[in-house]
Parts: structure tokens; C-alpha cells; sequence
């Protein structure tokens, strides 16, 4: 059963990389705005980081061009500039919560890239918590075992 089960995995996981992933579009999307606002303000290195994270997922790439990404990332970065803004961002990221492991580690580690330019800071260090509280995961743990290169 398990080989059958992987298999009808790899085919979904197939299936949604051509058809465009939008949950997991937003999520990493979402998760990069609220870190690179975080505080309070937007470096144009952040953004294109935060472009070529999300570019690099397989899934995503084969899904949307890199007009739909800017957009998407805009519409993000527009919202995390409120606090409802960011909470709806956090929904946005809650909703792969049930995802693979691999999906919403990819998706913090985005997001931990997009504030470590200049070093991660309170404001961000608190973002990127947030983030990993939505996505169910370790925050802390996944920053010492993938330190910044």
C-alpha cells in the first residue's frame, strides 16, 4: 500500500505543479511579506530574494511566470503593511499547515533568506516565529540546522 500510496502522491504533486498550486503560492508569498515588512521597511534585495525563493520551488515554477509572482508578491507586501493585512497573510500560510513537511519548510526557509540580509532582527526573528507557528513547525530549530550560507 505504501508504494501505491507514493505514487498517487507523485502524480498529484505532478499534477499540481502544471496546474498552479495557489495555496502554496500565497503561503510563501504571504510568509515573505510579513517578514520583509517586519521591520518596517522594504529593501529591494528582500524582494528580489524573496522572487528567487519562490521561483525555486518546483511547484510553483512550473505553475506561474514571474509576472503572476510579482504580482502576488506586491498584493502580499500591500497587506502586511496593517496588522489585518499580516493576520490574513498568516491565514494565507495556515492553509498549508497539513501540507508535507518538505512544502512548509521550503516556505519558512524562504521567508528566513528574506529577512537574514542584513541579519535577522528582533522585528524579523518575530515574523519569521509567527511564520513557523502557522505552519506548524519549528522555527528555531530549522534556523540552526540551515544557518545562512
Amino acid at each position: 500500500m505504501g508504494l501505491l500510496h507514493a505514487a498517487i502522491e507523485q502524480f498529484r504533486t505532478t499534477l499540481k505543479a502544471y496546474a498552479g498550486d495557489e495555496a502554496l503560492m500565497q503561503a510563501a508569498v504571504s510568509a515573505c511579506a510579513n517578514v520583509a515588512v517586519a521591520d518596517g521597511e522594504l529593501m529591494t534585495e528582500e524582494f528580489e530574494t524573496a522572487l528567487a525563493g519562490i521561483r525555486a520551488n518546483p511547484i510553483i515554477e512550473k505553475g506561474y511566470d514571474s509576472l503572476m509572482l510579482e504580482h502576488a508578491l506586491y498584493e502580499g507586501l500591500g497587506r502586511a503593511r496593517t496588522r489585518a493585512g499580516r493576520a490574513e497573510n498568516l491565514v494565507r500560510i495556515g492553509a498549508i499547515a497539513e501540507r508535507p513537511e518538505e512544502q512548509r519548510r521550503n516556505v519558512f526557509l524562504v521567508a528566513a533568506d528574506v529577512a537574514d540580509h542584513e541579519g535577522i532582527g528582533r522585528e524579523e526573528h518575530a515574523a519569521l516565529a509567527e511564520v513557523g507557528a502557522a505552519l506548524g513547525l519549528n522555527g528555531e530549530a530549522l534556523l540552526r540546522r540551515f544557518p545562512e550560507v
